[in-house]
């Protein structure tokens, strides 16, 4: 039987993978596994205490009902229950922490379409889980437990103005005055809506949103950080100075600039990288970046004295390698950043936030910001419909591949790999000119749709 858990805790349709029944069994057994009595109680805390979760969602409808069924689980195991409502996965990851819970959950499918839900977890002080936990907690689905009876159930109450809270610990994160600036923010219909206007606006900032509608079903739609020609648009239109779009849940950002060229996360992660590195706060000269970043970047960073480290695609795995590392700063090209040093996990707002900061504090547009980093053409083809789990190990697509690094030598790099949230295996190809990392690509696309067909 496949893993349940991917790169980002459980994922999939609402009401067909993800159902109310799937979880109501996943808080339970969270329950067990992360607020369970004999582990090791917070500071001041005696053992024995009453678990506590926070739970959040995103906008989207199915999080609704899964909302409730995550709720009665969690009480019913005895835990008791503080609900955020809609918020940023950011925001639950920090009110983790901030309210001394012995873990959270998060529903949302991130950047998925609307039809998608997920449960993503987060352990004390706002962490995301360990492989060992995840696989615990699917260990435990379904197994017999004493269920707690009378004054021993879990209580549930809403926390008292979540949203503020988040947003003022974003203005304390990234104090720098944004006046001056027009910006667009593109909020994706989604839980961005709730605190990213707000803050940029409190900073000083000229704000134009746009998608900061949500009601349930227009999440991701046509907008945010999966479809950035709105944005462009806006951003022309406007004559703002730059655009921010976030995806639904707002742990990822992408930007566009003054003229609605697009910056990717590689982009936004080297600002930060050179800006932290030129005041100081960048521990090792050292910045943890994917094996799917662009080359350029890791050229630039050379250029600037910074070691990359590269880690394996996915939030929680870059976090992991910042702290094996003792990084402050990494991300993905995809738009996730984490600065370690204020969030425990992705927060597109914060990172919008201090690149933003970086313009107002320097003068400097966007597109001379980003222009540190010179993208080598890059061709990415996903390809749906196959049996992903074969892709590393089938040996006419490992001896394709083999060729084709051959082909490209120190000019070029092939990265391919199964998505660890969507069905599709995904190709990647850098090289010196497009029509050759696209001619590579479709080559090894064809190869795989052939050998892995299922």
């Amino acid at each position: 039987m496949p893993r349940l858990f991917g790169t980002d805790g459980v994922r999939g349709l609402a009401n067909g993978l993800v159902t109310a029944e799937l979880a109501l069994e996943l808080a339970v057994s969270a329950a067990h596994v992360l607020g369970h009595p004999d582990r090791t109680p917070p500071t001041g805390r005696p053992s024995g205490h009453r678990s506590t979760a926070v739970v959040g969602r995103d906008p989207r409808a199915s999080g609704e009902f899964l909302e409730s069924a995550v709720v009665a689980g969690l009480a019913s195991a005895g835990v008791d229950v503080l609900r955020l409502g809609v918020l940023p996965t950011p925001a639950v990851a920090f009110l983790t922490e901030l309210t001394g819970a012995d873990f959270g959950i998060m529903l949302s499918a991130s950047h998925n379409p609307m039809p998608d839900n997920g449960i993503k977890f987060f352990a004390r002080g706002g962490h995301k889980l360990e492989d060992s936990l995840e696989d615990s907690i699917e260990a435990h689905l379904g197994s017999g437990w004493d269920r707690p009876v009378g004054s021993a159930v879990g209580r549930v109450t809403d926390l008292a103005d979540p949203a503020e809270r988040y947003v003022e610990y974003l203005q304390k994160a990234a104090p720098t005055s944004l006046a001056g600036l027009r910006l667009v923010l593109d909020c994706a219909e989604g839980a961005a809506s709730i605190v990213a206007p707000r803050v940029f606006a409190a900073l000083g900032a000229d704000v134009v949103a746009i998608h900061a509608s949500p009601d349930g079903l227009n999440i991701n739609e046509g907008c945010g950080s999966t479809h950035l020609y709105p944005l462009r648009a806006a951003v022309v239109a406007e004559g703002a100075d730059a655009g921010f779009a976030f995806d639904g849940d707002a742990d990822r950002v992408l930007a566009v600039d003054a003229s609605g060229a697009d910056i990717d996360g590689d982009q936004i992660l080297a600002i930060l990288a050179l800006s932290m590195h030129a005041a100081g706060q960048l521990p090792g000269d050292r910045v943890v970046a994917t094996v799917m970043s662009n080359l350029g970047f890791t050229l630039a960073m050379r250029q600037a004295g910074i070691a990359v480290v590269l880690a394996d695609v996915g939030d929680r795995y870059v976090l992991e390698a910042m702290r094996t590392h003792a990084v402050s700063l990494g991300g993905e090209q995809s738009g996730h950043l984490i600065l370690s040093d204020h969030a425990t996990t992705g927060d597109g707002v914060l990172a919008a936030l201090r690149v933003a900061g970086e313009m107002a504090a320097t003068g400097r547009s966007l597109t001379e910001l980003a222009g540190v980093v010179t993208r080598l053409p890059q061709v990415l083809v996903n390809v749906a419909g196959v049996d992903k789990s074969r892709a590393a190990s089938d040996p006419v697509l490992v001896a394709a591949v083999d060729e084709a690094r051959a082909e490209l030598g120190e000019t070029g790099r092939i990265l391919l790999r199964p998505s660890g949230t969507e069905a599709l295996v995904r190709v990647m190809v850098e090289a010196a000119s497009r029509d050759q990392a696209s001619a590579v690509a479709e080559r090894l696309a064809a190869v795989v749709r052939r050998q892995l067909s299922s």
